[in-house]
């Protein structure tokens, strides 16, 4: 194999980690080449890169996975080399094999490493040869569903249904018993299928108090294989996670050795080469054993958190991979490897959790992102990009690294205070609320610690009122008429006697409501809620024809009354059943005439990746179906109308 350094890179991805990929790339004096959909044809990254090529439509299934346009476009630009950053087709052997047959560098691992691994249920069996620890469940072939829910009860509840084929929480639902099984299956299929074009799943015994582990490992062409220790994923929400660390709190020196050992034996079973990422689950009731963890899965890329790997190694991960995928050795050997510090990652996301983290999209009216000692932030968009429908709703990734865990997590706190976002809604008070829990901080956690900390951790806050009057105020001083000079002018609030009081009705958050304005010789004043002191960091962003405010890493929308708007649902008094967001409606699952109950499932919308089901908000009747399954819709579409019992 030839060790000549790589000339030129197609990043055959999009948003931060085809930035974060050329970067490195540009660093290393390479030329780059970015690929992109219609709906990217503004991005970052296309703007990063030295040449772009538009591969197709929006929707992924039209571009960033149409292999042979990733091809054409290598072909054309003469790029020496692809690199497939991770989701996507990061994982498609097939995707390998394409630019192998090309004669174009695949910086991966090779076609056979991602086939074995690719598939949950035969990597399992294939580590466990290797002598590495695997979770008990039913890894086999068949797929009935009154096979599998027979398994399940052997395996004994709870259990988690996985797809064969997944990785990011895709086709994952933990069931608690087997009354929840059939629909749990039903949807963990669906979504599997939607995903990576594969349906199978298996079922595994639910791990109690479970700790999730990684280890990041490394190996060259030259048989050599290190790993560079381990991260922590446990603070997770629907499988998917939201803070990652490096190392793993209460980590034993002979837990990381073993955990480390294993990790390279199952990368060398499959004679794996490039960077790659052997998951354990670990049960942490009595704190990390040698015998307390066991093999899940192998994700043959590179990590969305590798970047807390990078910070407590000291270590470019993408640079490794482009000397190893150019015939290199790798740079040093295990005992060339320390841990320096601590270091901790945060997913700031498109996403209202007010309202279940549903994804949020629309333009960034306004994106500062934070900096400063130990803090590193992986973005793909800047103030005035669209968050789209079509893709993951990350923002950006903030890392913090620090001399020990309380440092960084400060640290993380405090750049998650000086981040601001205007347009979508995000988590950012959410993860700053995390990264300050005392029980997490003190290792108290396990991958259930979101949700049974879920009211806490997303408890409104105590200055939001306090923040409605500050943007009322910007509000009411941009809705008001220039004035004339006239003491007689409306619009200052002069009278005599009695300071004037108006009562001004707005819009916040979609909901009619009113505040009180008087004028008084210090000016304007609101009335709104609560009494007490503003926020510190309020900030008010102009959203024609409202604005938005921002405190505390929350946004609140403000708007003046549309005289013309009319409240169609409310008129029918009907339950309307609309889309949460933009996306494919995948499934209808009643008809017209079908009795509901209330908390049934009625349809279920796919957007950025993941399925939502929506539920009759009363017991009913279905009146119409005004949506078919495949069909995409936009926010706030009429799906399904109720005839609720109250209506009636």
């Amino acid at each position: 194999m030839t060790t000549r350094r790589l000339a030129s890179v197609l990043v055959a991805n999009r948003g931060e980690i085809a930035c974060r990929v050329i970067r490195t790339a540009r660093a290393l004096g390479m030329r780059t080449i970015a690929v992109y959909s219609e709906a990217d044809r503004d991005a970052m990254h296309v703007a990063l890169a030295d040449e772009a090529f538009l591969l197709g439509p929006a929707p992924a299934a039209d571009s960033y996975l149409r292999i042979d346009r990733i091809i054409e476009a290598a072909r054309a630009s003469g790029a020496e080399s692809i690199h497939p950053g991770y989701g996507f087709l990061s994982e498609r052997p097939d995707f390998a094999d394409a630019c192998a047959e090309a004669g174009i560098v695949f910086v991966g691992p090779p076609a056979s490493a991602i086939r074995a691994m690719g598939l949950k249920d035969a990597a399992k069996a294939l580590v466990a040869e290797a002598g590495v620890p695997v979770v008990p469940g039913y890894h086999g072939a068949r797929q009935e569903p009154d096979f599998l829910a027979a398994e399940a009860a052997a395996i004994g509840y709870p259990v988690l249904i996985k797809a064969v084929a997944g990785g990011g929480g895709k086709g994952m639902r933990r069931v608690e018993g087997p009354e929840g099984f059939s629909d749990a299956l039903a949807s963990a299929q669906r979504e599997a299928q939607n995903a990576f074009g594969d349906p199978r799943v298996l079922v595994e015994k639910y791990v109690l108090s479970p700790r999730h582990v990684e280890i990041q490992v490394f190996c060259d062409s030259h048989g050599n294989a290190v790993h560079l220790f381990e991260r922590d994923c446990s603070l997770q929400r629907r499988h998917q996670k939201v803070i990652e660390e490096a190392p793993a709190p209460g980590m034993p020196d002979e837990v990381r050795t073993a955990m480390g050992r294993a990790a390279v034996e199952a990368a060398k079973a499959v004679g794996y080469v490039g960077a790659g990422t052997v998951e354990f689950i670990a049960d942490g009731r009595e704190g990390l054993r040698p015998d307390g963890f066991w093999f899940m899965e192998m994700n043959t890329r590179l990590q969305v958190e590798h970047p807390v790997t990078e910070a407590i190694t000291g270590h470019d991960l993408v640079e490794w991979q482009f000397r190893v995928a150019s015939g290199e050795a790798l740079p040093v050997d295990q005992a060339g490897l320390a841990i320096h510090g601590h270091a901790v990652e945060a997913r700031l996301y498109a996403e209202d959790p007010d309202h279940g983290f549903l994804p949020s999209t629309g333009p960034l009216r306004a994106l500062t992102l934070p900096s400063g000692e130990g803090i590193r932030v992986d973005t793909g968009v800047r103030a005035g990009d669209r968050v789209t429908p079509f893709y993951d709703p990350m923002i950006a990734k903030v890392i913090a690294h620090g001399a020990t865990r309380d440092e960084a997590l400060d640290r993380l706190a405090g750049a998650l205070g000086r981040t601001l976002v205007a347009g979508p809604k995000t988590n950012v008070a959410f993860l700053k609320a995390l990264a300050e829990s005392q029980d997490f901080r003190e290792g108290r956690f396990d991958t259930g610690f979101i949700d049974r900390d879920l009211a806490t951790l997303t408890a409104p806050s105590p200055h939001r009122d306090a923040a409605i009057r500050a943007g009322l105020r910007a509000l009411v001083a941009r809705e008001a008429p220039a004035g004339t000079g006239s003491p007689w002018d409306a619009a200052d609030g002069f009278q005599l006697g009695e300071a004037r009081r108006q009562v001004f009705p707005f819009v916040l958050e979609g909901e009619p409501a009113e505040a009180v304005l008087h004028w008084g010789p210090t000016g304007l004043a609101v009335e709104y809620g609560a009494a007490g002191p503003e926020p510190d960091d309020v900030t008010v962003v102009q959203a024609p024809p409202g604005v938005l405010v921002l405190a505390e890493g929350r946004q609140i929308a403000l708007s003046p009354p549309d005289p013309f708007a009319v409240d169609l649902d409310h008129i029918d008094q009907g339950g309307t059943i609309k889309a949460p967001m933009h996306g494919r409606l995948v499934a209808v699952l009643v008809a017209p005439g079908d009795a509901v109950v209330r908390g049934q499932r009625l349809a279920v919308v796919e957007a950025m990746k993941m399925e939502h089901a929506l539920t009759a908000p009363s017991d009913g009747t279905v009146a119409e179906v005004l949506a078919e399954a495949g069909q995409q819709v936009a926010e706030g579409a009429r799906l399904i109308t109720l005839t609720t019992e109250d209506a009636a």
